[in-house]
């Protein structure tokens, strides 16, 4: 990882990672065939109406873009304490009879990031209106997306070049339980890289992958759920 092909290889991972790492509306995307492209939503329900909830990461939150590998260890989304950011909408429109039911996020944090090249120290900045839709079904959707410019990734050291995330849709999945579990694999966004020699500019997308433990802030003892 010395020669200087190398590190343009690692720094177009690490910025695109960046924006892997934005990345956050949960959008409903989908693989849609000719069949379920006629075929309804089915309903969606999130209970408990009105209550806030928190995210936390479990395990580390990976980002790839080429040879680089960005791992950071703390990620959160957590309510302001006024707003609807990371609120289950009120009843009854916690009910969606044909879709799913969105809301707003926090932007999420992302810290304690390294790369797997040496030299290169990793920073992450997000900001904007992020959001989450989530859609009942045999798996339930939980799709993220964020805003143009919601995830801004600075890499510093050996190489100095900076990752800007695009206006993206993280597709990811939501499994009922106590906690719940929100789990993104390998989800693709489109990144923008900018800086001196070596950076490299060519570099439009990376990938994230990551899993959340999300809990109920309002009544810690209440269980999240997700119900057709």
């Amino acid at each position: 990882m010395t020669n200087r092909t190398h590190r343009s290889r690692v720094l177009t991972t690490s910025a695109a990672g960046v924006a892997a790492a934005a990345a956050v509306a949960l959008s409903l995307a989908g693989t849609a065939t000719a069949e379920s492209r006629t075929t309804a939503a089915g309903s969606t329900t999130v209970t408990p109406a009105g209550h806030y909830f928190g995210a936390k990461q479990s395990g580390d939150v990976i980002l790839k873009a080429g040879a680089m590998t960005v791992t950071c260890k703390v990620s959160t989304s957590q309510p302001t304490g006024s707003g609807s950011a990371n609120q289950i909408p009120a009843a009854p429109n916690n009910t969606n009879p044909s879709g799913p039911v969105s809301g707003t996020i926090t932007a999420p944090t992302f810290e304690s990031c390294t790369s797997n090249v040496p030299g290169v120290n990793v920073s992450i900045a997000t900001s904007g209106t992020w959001g989450i839709s989530i859609q009942h079904g045999t798996t339930i959707a939980a799709n993220l997306s964020a805003p143009q410019g919601g995830l801004v990734m600075s890499l510093t050291g050996a190489l100095t070049c900076t990752g800007t995330s695009g206006a993206a849709n993280v597709p990811g999945t939501w499994t009922n339980g106590s906690p719940v579990k929100l789990s993104y694999a390998e989800s693709t966004v489109p990144v923008t890289i900018t800086g001196g020699a070596g950076c490299p500019t060519d570099v439009t997308s990376a990938s994230l992958s990551a899993a959340y433990d999300v809990s109920d802030v309002t009544d810690p003892s209440a269980t999240l759920a997700v119900t057709a």
